[in-house]
């Protein structure tokens, strides 16, 4: 469960800085800050943003590193996932029971 928890902490700060690089990027490029303010309620946008004028404002490393820490991130989650699953199943607690609360006999 350790090695999920750092793999998504790596992962989440690695697209935290890039989000913001990317941020930086659109304030500098863009004739109206409106861009940069989307991109800072909407992740996604910036995400976007970043990879439709990636070659255009040479944010090609900085992309694929965004796009490789989320995906590393996603298998950290599945690694944490997999492990709390590990651990209901080694107390006996019976996962197609609706009511997870009181364990199965």
């Amino acid at each position: 469960m350790t090695i999920g928890f750092i793999l998504m902490s790596v992962a989440g700060l690695a697209s935290l800085a890039c989000w913001i690089m990317v941020l930086v990027k659109m304030f500098k490029t863009q004739e109206s800050p409106l861009m940069g303010i989307i991109g800072i309620f909407c992740g996604l946008w910036a995400f976007i943003w970043g990879w439709m004028n990636a070659s255009k404002y040479g944010l090609s490393k900085v992309m694929l590193i965004w796009t490789a820490s989320f995906v590393l991130s996603l298998a950290g989650y599945g690694l944490v996932i997999k492990a709390g699953v590990d651990v209901m199943k080694e107390q006996g607690i019976d996962l197609t029971n609706p009511n997870l609360s009181q364990p199965s006999e």
